[in-house]
């Protein structure tokens, strides 16, 4: 199929972007990496009347070291994160996760705040800024505000996010040398979706495991903070029996739908099988 017809502007600077939204509201819609867009547009499963086309606004991309935490500018690319060398030594869950996410291309063109505003339950970066606490920054015509990741996803394709506004950037605290981080998902082919995936994070201190964040994906409408299993092993060592407490407990935390590749029992087994293998990592 074709796209429906839709005007199209491209601002350069995020006051014009946001001059844009506000006189069109609902009627906008708009354009950073694509990857997800496009196929929209294409399956008619989106009719914007305008399109606003922002990948040329300079001072939404780029990643800085700024007062102890790291920011990553909306714009900036999934494979950039993957390349930066401070992101590596500050975020290693990001890390992690970069090569899980699609495929060479849509890693080279897709956006971190892309994937953020689209909201899938099975996207990657969403669970990861659930488990590092991450803060989104957004802004309007002659205003700003900040939200926790937490706060930020209501449902499927559905945040906190108003017509008016533009998600300009991530603000990540920087973990002290004690953290660990773990990111594992399973999918039917590589490059898929997950059909389920957990982002995880913990301070180590001689084994044992606090501050413990395991936030899912593709095991609910939102990204999940497992409350249930972290309060399981938090403040103890990783043994068989803190495992198996935390995979009980799963049952509780987490909210699978069955779809046509596996019933809600797979899913809550395979993110069983992925705690128990985050945990050993954390606690390693």
């Amino acid at each position: 199929m074709k796209a429906p017809s839709f005007a199209y502007a491209r601002p350069r600077s995020l006051p014009e972007a946001l001059d844009l939204l506000e006189a069109h509201g609902e009627g906008a819609r708009l354009l950073a990496g694509g990857q997800s867009l496009l196929a929209a547009l294409n399956m008619r499963l989106a009719a914007p009347e305008l399109l606003v086309d922002i990948t040329r606004v300079a001072e939404l991309s780029g990643i800085r070291l700024v007062d102890g935490k790291v920011h990553i500018g909306a714009l900036t690319t999934h494979a950039e994160i993957g390349r930066s060398a401070e992101v590596a030594r500050q975020l290693p869950l990001l890390a992690q996760a970069v090569p899980h996410i699609a495929h060479v291309a849509i890693r080279n063109a897709g956006t971190l705040g892309g994937s953020i505003a689209m909201a899938d339950p099975a996207a990657e970066w969403p669970a990861c800024c659930v488990a590092l606490d991450a803060d989104f920054i957004i802004a309007a015509r002659g205003a700003s505000r900040r939200v926790k990741a937490r706060n930020f996803f209501k449902g499927v394709y559905s945040t906190d996010l108003r017509a008016n506004e533009i998600l300009t950037g991530v603000e990540f605290p920087v973990l002290d040398a004690t953290h660990r981080a773990a990111f594992l998902e399973l999918a039917r082919r590589r490059g898929d979706y997950a059909i389920v995936g957990v982002a995880a994070v913990a301070k180590n201190t001689g084994g044992t495991l606090t501050d413990v964040r395991l936030a899912y994906l593709g095991a609910g409408e939102t990204p999940l903070l497992a409350r249930g299993a972290m309060a399981a092993v938090e403040g103890r060592k990783s043994s068989g029996e803190a495992g198996a407490a935390a995979a009980a407990a799963l049952a509780r935390d987490l909210k699978p739908a069955a779809d046509i590749y596996s019933t809600v029992s797979t899913k809550l087994h395979l993110a069983r099988v992925l705690t128990g293998r985050v945990l050993a990592a954390l606690a390693a």
